[in-house]
């Protein structure tokens, strides 16, 4: 197939494009084509404009383009980056596919498990949740989807997915974490009662890869592991993994101090399951955190 990726460069993105370069014909949109061409060896055609891009000739888009949600203060410029590094290439995307005469056939479009903004801690979150928590990350996600979703069409089916935290070696949230709890520094969030819906970095490749598989289904799905874990329990589990005593918690005060409206992203949580992905017959490689952090830790080893 010829696949278009944005976002390429990221964390999911790279693990994306060296699975993808192997059997497909793959093009990536970049701002910076020399640094692109280097990280994937010249394996995929690096471009910095979709107007390059013959659209008639595309299979498959997938947009994992946007400023990250959780790198600083949400201050109104940061909050106006973050929604338009992914609206405006959403949109231009759509109106790409919607002109074109033979336009590719699946549209697979990031979204985050922010769409249901805080949750009760013993409610369990599915695809079919209709009352999201009215905030910044639910406002952002929803016009994301729908901007999305707009392309759905008789010869264009369209897949969102609401992505929990990618746990990976190589960047992303565990990463940050690693130095702190190697040195015995780590400890729990607040009270540490507020659900993680997490993912490992090759779960979330291979479900990329398994909606490519299956032409029949479209849609929302939430790709985070069918086992959410509190806080504390995921702190415990890292400290478990790491060797290191996790007894240095991180008040709830301090962390608006510190991140201000962003720590809401940290206090608060929701209990995400992948409902429509099994259903679907997904199977899971990592379904626990600690299997997680065994396999990811032994690589960083």
């Amino acid at each position: 197939m010829n696949i278009l990726v944005t976002g390429a460069t990221g964390l999911i993105g790279d693990h994306l494009c060296r699975f993808l370069y192997n059997k497909h014909q793959v093009s990536i949109l970049t701002r910076n084509v020399p640094k692109a061409q280097q990280q994937f060896r010249n394996r995929v055609n690096c471009l910095n404009s979709l107007d390059k891009i013959d659209f008639n000739q595309i299979d498959v888009v997938i947009n994992l383009a946007g400023e990250p949600i959780a790198e600083k203060r949400w201050t109104d410029n940061q909050k106006q980056l973050i929604r338009q590094s992914r609206f405006n290439i959403t949109q231009a995307i759509v109106e790409k596919i919607d002109k074109a005469q033979t336009p590719p056939h699946t549209f697979i479009s990031g979204s985050a498990i922010g769409y249901y903004g805080r949750q009760n801690n013993d409610v369990t979150i599915d695809e079919k949740h209709d009352k999201p928590y009215d905030e910044f990350s639910h406002r952002l996600c929803k016009q994301w989807e729908d901007l999305a979703m707009s392309a759905h069409s008789p010869s264009t089916r369209v897949c969102i997915l609401r992505t929990g935290i990618v746990l990976s070696q190589h960047g992303g949230a565990l990463k940050k974490m690693l130095l702190p709890f190697k040195l015995g520094l780590g400890g729990k969030l607040a009270n540490g009662k507020q659900m993680m819906s997490w993912i490992h970095i090759d779960d979330m490749v291979h479900i990329i890869l398994f909606l490519l598989k299956h032409n029949e289904i479209n849609g929302v799905f939430n790709a985070t592991a069918p086992t959410p874990v509190s806080n504390d329990n995921f702190t415990q589990a890292l400290g478990i993994a790491l060797r290191r005593p996790t007894f240095l918690p991180m008040p709830e005060k301090a962390l608006k101090l510190l991140f201000g409206e962003m720590s809401e992203l940290l206090i608060y949580g929701q209990a995400v399951i992948p409902k429509r992905l099994q259903q679907s017959g997904y199977r899971f490689r990592f379904s626990s955190i600690s299997e997680a952090f065994s396999n990811l830790l032994v690589r960083d080893s």
